[in-house]
């Protein structure tokens, strides 16, 4: 029996993109239990959403998946509060070191400013930019 693939369109893309990486996880975990515990941290000024990071520690690695500030409120130490926050807090969780990717369009020169350092670089990825990989040693 051939198996069919076809692109899942619309509403249910979300379903299926969920499917998909709980499958990845759970063939990882049987391979190695890397105690995969998300890490979130919002940032509010008089109650209203302003920024935040997200990431995850697992591995002994703590991989920072995004963060984002508002633009009225760049330049004022909130990114780097947030970033000293996720490695305190994957310190405590035992990590060791943290991998994080960025466009040149965003942040690289930021987190070199942190101490990361480029451990690959994507050349044209988009168009006219590039896609930076980073990592540091907590």
């Amino acid at each position: 029996m051939t198996a069919a693939i076809r692109l899942v369109p619309g509403l249910r893309e979300a379903e299926a993109r969920h499917a998909i990486m709980e499958a990845l996880r759970a063939d990882t975990r049987a391979k190695h239990d890397g105690g995969r515990r998300p890490l979130t941290f919002v940032l509010r000024q008089d109650g209203a959403f302003v920024g935040g990071l997200v990431g995850q520690t697992f591995m002994g690695w703590l991989a920072v998946d995004g963060l984002w500030v508002a633009a009225e409120h760049r330049g004022r130490g909130h990114a780097t509060a947030l970033m000293a926050r996720a490695e305190d807090e994957a310190r405590a969780r035992g990590a060791t070191d943290c991998v994080l990717d960025t466009f040149s369009f965003q942040a690289p020169d930021f987190y070199r400013k942190l101490g990361y350092r480029d451990f690959a670089r994507l050349d044209g990825f988009p168009a006219g930019h590039r896609r930076h990989y980073m990592t540091k040693s907590l």
